[in-house]
């Protein structure tokens, strides 16, 4: 492969260099790449897939999150909070489609009462603002299908187009120099006797790729990648947990005018009611713990779904629901296991200049996005 890019220096035979490599033309890796690439940074975005995004980021809820769930002072409150904010901005100024359609989330016992009350609390630590409660006849007027004891309201809670907001970040890229390859996995990265990393790919034009900074953001294949980095610790490179997560589109119309969502579950946020920019409204996702990438959905599931729903929606009609699509969450936490936070991992953390490792990068990854290139910008800097 012969990049031709500006500036760009030959190292020894046919190798280029390039100031820095990102593994990944998700969301992530196209904001990390944008936020380099803005920085001044010469920077090549490399993808296994012919297309941009289309694996996890193509297959999530495509929700903006308030900042709720997330224990305080994680990266994932913080994070989750400061780019929510950031990203409603970045939609708006660059016309991408978005909807602050507002989410309720309804507790329908007094169990779950109480774990609600404890859900505000956390979220008011975490900076989240305009919260308010809906007891039983304000849930009705606002949202009259709904049963619940009990509901918070999030107006700052949204909905984005996915893809129009990953074209933004590529034209972003784009305008600052850098590139997207695709079709092009990482296989291996090694150092070099100058300090510097070799980035080898596969593909159908395989090439080795000096850098000095290089940033793994292939989301489920992060540890896989991690490994196969000389240096790395194998101390420092987590599990890799797959969490499928399941969609229902809902035929017909819905009653309501937000999102819905139940009470939290482990390993995901319940099986929830939610809707695209065109209106299609969908539920879900679930959680099925596999081993490894399937994005099939089985229609048995269905019942299970029916059941979830009519807790808070109890005039869910029989036939409803069917199958629409799955995702996989990018897990490093199990089953019986407490969720996770983001974990960055730099060169304090592994020993290896210039790099850094993104894992568990599941929701709220999306809605962070803006905020987390910048932290993985710091991290290298510090």
């Amino acid at each position: 492969m012969r990049l031709g890019r500006r500036g760009r220096a030959k190292v020894g035979g046919e190798m280029e260099r390039v100031d820095a490599v990102v593994a990944g033309a998700g969301v992530i890796g196209l904001a990390v790449g944008r936020a380099l690439a803005r920085a001044g940074r010469e920077v090549l975005v490399l993808e296994r897939e012919p297309l941009v995004g289309s694996v996890t980021s193509a297959r999530n809820s495509e929700v903006i999150h308030a900042g709720i769930y997330y224990p305080t002072g994680s990266l994932k409150a913080r994070l989750c909070v400061a780019g929510r904010r950031r990203l409603y901005a970045y939609l708006a100024a660059r016309g991408v489609g978005h909807r602050r359609c507002g989410k309720v989330i309804v507790a329908t016992t007094a169990a779950e009462e109480a774990r609600l009350v404890a859900l505000r609390e956390q979220a008011e630590a975490n900076g989240v603002e305009d919260l308010e409660w809906l007891g039983r006849s304000q849930l009705q007027a606002m949202e009259p299908a709904l049963n619940g004891v009990l509901a918070l309201h999030s107006p700052v809670s949204g909905i984005v187009d996915s893809h129009g907001l990953m074209t933004a970040l590529e034209g972003d890229l784009e305008t600052a120099g850098g590139l997207v390859v695709l079709n092009t996995p990482v296989e291996r990265v090694t150092r070099d006797e100058g300090g510097g990393l070799i980035v080898r790919t596969g593909g159908p034009e395989p090439m080795a790729l000096g850098c000095a900074v290089f940033v793994n953001a292939v989301g489920l294949g992060a540890p896989v990648l991690a490994r196969r980095i000389d240096g790395v610790p194998a101390e420092t490179v987590p599990q890799a947990y797959y969490a499928k997560g399941s969609y229902f589109a809902l035929t017909g119309t819905a009653p309501f005018g937000r999102l819905v969502y139940p009470m939290p579950e482990p390993g995901g946020l319940g099986v929830h009611y939610t809707l695209d920019l065109g209106g299609q409204g969908r539920f879900g996702p679930d959680v099925e713990w596999i081993e490894g990438e399937d994005y099939d959905v089985d229609p048995d599931r269905g019942a299970a779904f029916y059941a979830a729903i009519r807790r808070y929606w109890p005039g869910l009609p029989d036939g409803a629901l069917r199958p629409d699509y799955a995702g996989v969450r990018p897990k490093i936490a199990g089953p019986g296991e407490p969720a996770a936070d983001f974990v960055i991992s730099a060169p304090a953390d592994h020993g290896v200049p210039g790099l850094i490792n993104l894992f568990g990068i599941e929701s709220p990854g999306l809605t962070s996005v803006l905020a987390l290139a910048d932290e993985v910008l710091a991290r290298l800097e510090g």
